[in-house]
């Protein structure tokens, strides 16, 4: 079995604290400096930092505020094939789904991003809203994925497909991002063929499930780092979502009071819709 080490960031009253298997680890480590470290030494230096200290706390989102988090689109079939019928321009993502060149979008910095039990958001002057669920990569400054958690891109479909260059404003709002619940610092061959699932609940009864597996991913994980980080550096490490292979069918619409909960592998990200 890879070795794994899972990461959480935790609120405590002298500020934000990470954490590694359930233990502290020493209150000057971010995660952006552990981003600054090699893969390859990632899983050895962080047994050496573990406290032996239970860490206690709410679990926050597991990124730190100046960090970046961005997203990919039009990564699977069936996210291009759901495009397509929302836009009336929908050859662009067909192009994008069969290019070389992936669609990627700046999501949004740490500090704006929910975690764990907090809650995600619609967009008011939008009457169609979905959640995405996406397994998000952890990069470190090398370039190198070190790890994975679980991302939600919530968006509004009615803005984006009314033209795609609305897609900053369907993308990037106030309660848009979630992540978490923590990170699993683990080889991506670890997570190649790792299933994503998706349940809405409303009013304590599920509305909407569905499964999808990254190995369905058009993609590679790598291939999507690669073009990233292409023209762009990252010194303290950065968060890519790599697309949905779920998506609601078209006369669903996320509604405050709605609960999101979506798995990646162990790891459950759960966030209800607020006002």
């Amino acid at each position: 079995m890879k070795p794994s080490i899972y990461l959480t960031r935790h609120r405590t009253p002298e500020g934000p604290r990470w954490a590694a298997n359930g233990h502290w680890l020493p209150r000057h480590v971010t995660l952006s400096m552990l981003l600054q470290c090699p893969a390859e030494q990632l899983l050895t230096l962080l047994p050496a930092l573990m406290l032996s200290e239970t860490a206690e706390g709410e679990l926050l989102a597991p990124v730190d505020p100046t960090q970046e988090i961005w997203a990919a689109g039009v990564t699977y079939l069936r996210s291009r094939s759901a495009r397509e019928a929302e836009s009336v321009v929908a050859d662009v993502y067909q192009r994008v789904y069969e290019a070389d060149r992936p669609e990627l979008f700046f999501k949004a910095l740490g500090w704006r991003a929910v975690g764990p039990g907090m809650p995600i958001r619609v967009r008011r002057d939008s009457p169609w809203n979905v959640p995405e669920p996406e397994l998000t990569l952890v990069i470190n400054r090398y370039r190198e994925i070190v790890g994975y958690t679980v991302g939600n891109d919530v968006s509004s479909r009615s803005i984006e497909g009314e033209n795609p260059l609305y897609l900053p404003q369907a993308k990037i709002y106030r309660g848009s991002c979630a992540v978490g619940p923590g990170i699993r610092i683990t080889p991506p061959d670890t997570f190649r063929n790792l299933e994503i699932r998706l349940a809405v609940y409303r009013n304590g009864s599920m509305v909407y499930e569905g499964t999808t597996r990254t190995s369905q991913m058009k993609r590679s994980f790598e291939d999507l780092v690669r073009y990233l980080t292409r023209e762009l550096d990252f010194p303290d490490g950065v968060l890519l979502m790599t697309g949905t292979g779920i998506v609601p069918p078209d006369d669903f619409t996320l509604q405050v009071g709605d609960v999101v909960r979506i798995y990646a592998g162990d790891l459950v990200l759960e966030n209800p819709v607020g006002p």
